[in-house]
């Protein structure tokens, strides 16, 4: 979400803005208040010379944006493809994994974006591409938030619920949640749609909110926080609440072994994926509720610091793929198999020698409901069915 919550400012100055490395040096009249959409804040100065010098950024920001971008978009591009094209990827997890990697993948796009306009200092693309990219931007972060909440909650009904839930813990329901995940983000950020577009004194893609400006760009930060990342977290926080109270109450019961073991592995895959989001965007959203409360100085060191807080986001979006390939065995022999890497006569066979000796546990999830078939079987992974 580069182009998202960025703090008004006013100053006196007059001078041009200009860009430098991914941030937006700007200004503004005395009774203009700008409100980008840039993920900085406001960075203003009587005089541009006035200014730090450099900033250690300019190789180090175009090198750490690349390898983010290669990353990510090759990355979640695989996750994307192996859960379209295997049949037995199409779990009820794995439909939220999709979609979460395609949200990842959404944004992991506008780092050329961003880029480019750090490279010019303006806005090339003009109106309307300023919309469609601030629009999408803001709801990839929306949709990634919302879709570990709905993940959060499938797993704890599938280990709170698990018979219950089973009649609609289908992959077929979970399309339909992913779809309501996207009309839900873009309502939302329906205020960024309206009112971003190219601003004439700047020649910047920003968001310019009505008067009063100050009273707008306070209640949106606070908008987008709150139902952003803060609501949905004190739902994912209960759900794995429960989920431990459950598991710590629950007694050991004959026949249900193998299931809980494999509910567990992957409760514990998205508990980690949820971890490592709430790492990488908690750093940022908090920085803005500080600023609402204290305004923070503009130097160096809190240029650096901000930028480390941007890349961090975009680290979470390439890390998500490389997550699912460590902690799910399904994925990471999918993964094998796609890049050519799986062995059927080495590790294959051992594999499958070690489920014929004992109950394989992706026949055990497909017995009992609710399984998400964790891990695959080595038949499975070379059939690729």
């Amino acid at each position: 979400m580069s182009f998202f919550l960025r703090l008004s400012k006013r100053t006196s100055a007059s001078t041009p803005p200009d860009s430098m490395d991914g941030f937006n040096w700007t200004s503004a009249s005395e009774n203009v208040t700008e409100s980008s959409s840039q993920l900085f804040p406001s960075y203003t100065t009587n005089s541009f010379s006035e200014m730090p010098a450099s900033l250690p950024f300019s190789v180090v920001t175009a090198v750490i944006y690349t390898i983010v971008f290669v990353v990510g978009f090759l990355g979640n591009t695989l996750v994307i493809y192996v859960v379209v094209r295997y049949a037995k990827m199409k779990t009820v997890t794995n439909m939220y994994i999709l979609n979460l990697a395609l949200a990842d993948e959404l944004y992991i796009l506008g780092i050329p974006f961003l880029g480019t306009n750090s490279v010019l200092s303006y806005w090339p693309y003009g109106d309307f591409f300023c919309k469609v990219y601030m629009t999408a931007d803001t709801m990839s972060q929306f949709s990634s938030t919302f879709c570990l909440t709905v993940m959060s909650i499938d797993r704890y009904l599938a280990v709170v619920y698990p018979i219950r839930s089973s009649k609609w813990r289908k992959p077929q329901v979970a399309k339909v949640f992913n779809g309501m995940v996207w009309v839900v983000s873009f309502l939302i950020v329906l205020p960024v749609t309206i009112y971003a577009h190219v601003q004439d004194e700047f020649n910047a893609c920003n968001i310019s909110w009505p008067d009063p400006n100050d009273l707008w760009s306070i209640v949106f930060i606070l908008y987008t926080s709150i139902l952003g990342f803060f609501g949905p977290l004190v739902v994912i926080s209960l759900c794995y609440l429960l989920i431990v109270i459950k598991v710590r109450s629950a007694g050991v019961r004959a026949g249900l072994t193998k299931r809980r073991r494999s509910e567990r592995k992957v409760t514990r895959m998205v508990v980690i994926i949820v971890l490592v989001f709430v790492l990488c965007w908690l750093p940022f959203f908090t920085t803005n509720i500080v600023n609402l409360i204290y305004i923070i100085p503009e130097n160096n060191a809190t240029a650096t610091v901000y930028f480390s807080l941007v890349i961090l986001t975009y680290v979470n979006s390439c890390a998500n793929p490389i997550l699912y390939g460590f902690l799910s065995d399904n994925f990471k022999q999918s993964f094998q198999k796609v890049l050519c890497l799986y062995k059927p006569n080495g590790v294959g066979t051992t594999d499958q020698t070690r489920g014929r000796q004992g109950a394989p546990t992706s026949l055990q999830m497909e017995v009992v409901p609710n399984a998400d078939r964790e891990p695959f079987t080595s038949k499975t992974a070379v059939n690729g069915q």
